[in-house]
């Protein structure tokens, strides 16, 4: 990874960037100001601008102490990690210990248009919009090529921030380049318009996009197909008429992609050298990490830290980090537990034996799970020492050896957003709700589980898919990367009472919840502050 120092002055703000983004190692001529009126004076300004774009995802700001948005914590409402908490311990997958404002909510689906996570993620989007706007309205017009690229690199950001408050809040407020910044109430747009609006730019700019796997960490023509994907897969959710066909048109895209083929082995996707630079051609667009150039305490560091205690799961044996370690917060619900490992098959009608602390008797090689002092949890707030302990992430390379960039702090991992498996998977399903449980559904899910099994022993038939197993084998598949919030609803089990896990509503066994909770509330700052925004229904 490449280190970038950048000073540059937007419409919006006067701001020092250090970030790790590859092919943007540029040093300005002018070290103390790049003003917005001048970008175009030289094309490196284009680039340092749009690292700031895409660093606005997963860094806080400009350094310790000097944060985009202020808080108390400035870690701690990172977009990343705040929006894998609002994709993860809302769901069966993790819980947090916690005692801090607005986790217990999220914890229980019990949260209101006040909990400070809802606040963050949607602010921190919002802003990202707002950056890519400036950018785009101050290299309107240029008919350079790499200028050209850079547009399109920041409309996608702008597509994938935007897709993100849709699929979180459903009608958040809306602006492009064309509003221009100051003072106004921007309108609210609703949640089919705003699908319409991502599906329309995404197609619009890839043509202008770099090559698959041309770029990375930065958007290219693979990204762009992958969360076009996406955006179809949730289709019936975001707009009500499912759109099964067009999902798979943009896997198949990106499957007939020679650039990309699955890494031999499912750990390296969630090491150190994750990225693609180091022959991972499995990630396909991820957010860059660097423990030197990019610290904070948000992305996989987060992830990392928090999964951490001092006795069962401890950083600097499992996860790789010796510094500030052992945060003891989140954890999985045995409820995933029971889904990733098949207890049946692998213990008899025995329960796990204490033994097996990591459980290794199971041939499934995604499984980086470990027991705790119980895999009960006997309150929503009980200490970390309580529940699954999960260490699926690593600061390590993947085999073992210390990162490029390594710090004892903070972790050189980057976070998948997008990577092939994902492809895969949502073709089988896309596949399966359109003509069932074909060869065609079984071949793209065997796919991966003989990645996972290291041979064909895992494979399944026909006769084992239906809507359960697709949903199980993406939890398998994709747990603790902040997409299984998403996956629930889109299969009827985020709410109500089809499916309940430990403490969901509230309850030791979970209890049914409302439907309403599909959708967070637009925060109460922002209906206080907008007259043209309307709260979701049931807040």
């Amino acid at each position: 990874m490449k280190k970038i120092y950048i000073i540059f002055s937007l419409l919006i703000s006067a701001m020092v960037y250090t970030s790790c983004v590859d092919d943007l190692d540029v040093k300005p001529t002018d070290p103390n100001k790049i003003l917005a009126g001048n970008l175009g004076d030289d094309p490196a300004y284009m680039e340092q601008t749009l690292a700031k774009l895409y660093a606005s995802f997963i860094i806080s700001g400009q350094g310790d102490g000097d944060a985009d948005i202020t808080s108390s914590d400035d870690g701690f409402f990172i977009t990343m990690r705040a929006l894998w908490n609002l994709q993860t311990i809302t769901t069966d997958e993790g819980i947090c210990a916690w005692g801090d404002v607005g986790i217990s909510d999220l914890n229980t689906q019990n949260w209101s248009a006040q909990n400070p996570f809802l606040t963050a993620v949607y602010q921190r989007l919002s802003l990202s919009v707002t950056y890519a706007n400036d950018f785009l309205n101050v290299t309107a017009g240029s008919t350079e090529p790499d200028i050209i690229q850079y547009r399109a690199e920041a409309r996608y950001l702008r597509a994938l921030a935007y897709y993100w408050l849709m699929d979180l809040f459903a009608n958040p407020p809306f602006t492009t380049e064309e509003d221009g910044v100051g003072k106004y109430f921007p309108e609210q747009i609703q949640r089919a318009d705003l699908f319409t609006f991502i599906v329309d730019e995404l197609k619009a700019i890839e043509p202008d996009l770099g090559e698959p796997g041309s770029s990375y960490p930065q958007a290219d023509k693979g990204a762009c197909w992958m969360l076009l994907a996406k955006t179809y897969l949730n289709a019936e959710v975001y707009t009500g008429t499912a759109q099964w066909e067009e999902c798979k048109t943009y896997c198949d895209k990106v499957i007939a992609s020679p650039q990309y083929s699955l890494a031999t082995d499912y750990r390296q996707n969630f090491s150190a050298d994750n990225d693609r630079g180091h022959g991972n051609n499995e990630m396909i667009f991820a957010f860059a990490e660097d423990g030197i150039n990019t610290q904070g305490n948000g992305g996989i560091t987060f992830i990392i830290e928090s999964s951490s205690d001092a006795t069962y799961i401890r950083a600097e044996d499992y996860h790789g980090l010796t510094s500030n370690t052992n945060w003891n917060g989140n954890r999985a619900r045995k409820d995933l537990m029971n889904i990733l490992v098949d207890t049946l098959v692998v213990y008899g009608n025995n329960p796990v034996p204490a033994t097996d602390t990591i459980f290794a008797q199971s041939p499934d090689g995604r499984i980086f799970l470990r027991q705790k002092r119980s895999i009960n949890i006997p309150t929503p707030s009980s200490s970390g020492d309580f529940g699954v302990g999960v260490y699926k992430f690593t600061a390590k390379n993947h085999d073992g050896t210390q990162a490029d960039n390594y710090s004892p702090t903070f972790a050189s991992t980057d976070f998948p957003v997008f990577r092939l498996a994902d492809a895969y998977l949502m073709r089988a399903e896309a596949l399966f709700n359109t003509s069932g449980a074909t060869a065609a559904v079984v071949a793209d899910i065997n796919m991966i589980r003989e990645r996972a099994y290291g041979d064909d022993s895992g494979n399944i038939l026909a006769s084992d898919v239906d809507a359960d197993f697709i949903l199980d084998e993406r939890a398998r598949e994709f747990y603790y990367e902040g997409q299984r919030r998403t996956d629930l609803i889109r299969f009827g089990k985020f709410t109500g009472g089809a499916y309940n896990w430990q403490w969901k509503g509230g309850t030791f066994n979970g209890t049914s919840t409302s439907n309403h909770l599909n959708i967070f509330p637009i925060p109460g700052d922002e209906i206080s502050a907008n007259p043209n925004i309307k709260q979701n229904d049931g807040y």
